[in-house]
């Protein structure tokens, strides 16, 4: 079982950034980063396969995050540019633990961490 810690979550002004580091303890394949906020469900927001050859993001993000990965170190990163009142949620890393493109779903991942709080205030 692989174990996922996320870190790098804080609290921002609008316009400002930050960037998401994610810990795997082991080898993984696809990994992605979703995403909750109070009241609403989990939602997709980007993914990457382990070659880093293929990624894609939620519309929402496209554009002002950048996922990115270290297979050397296992880290999986999300940089967030250009942050908004509305990305306020606990950003969760995700993985495959086999080869797999990076699914929009919480199914297509097996291994979960348990989150980091971002919030972006107005």
């Amino acid at each position: 079982q692989v174990q996922l810690v996320e870190s790098g979550g804080g609290l921002v002004q609008t316009g400002g950034s930050l960037r998401l580091s994610c810990a795997a303890s082991g080898r993984t394949f696809s990994s992605g980063w979703f995403r909750q906020a109070p009241g609403k469900e989990r939602e997709f927001v980007a993914g990457i396969t382990r070659s880093a050859t293929s990624t894609n993001y939620a519309d929402s993000v496209k554009g002002r995050f950048t996922i990115s990965r270290d297979n050397d170190k296992n880290m999986v990163y999300l940089q967030m540019n250009s942050l908004r009142p509305e990305d306020t949620a606990v950003y969760y890393c995700a993985a495959t633990a086999t080869f797999s493109v990076p699914g929009r779903t919480l199914r297509d991942y097996d291994y979960w961490g348990r989150g980091t709080q971002v919030t972006v205030s107005s």
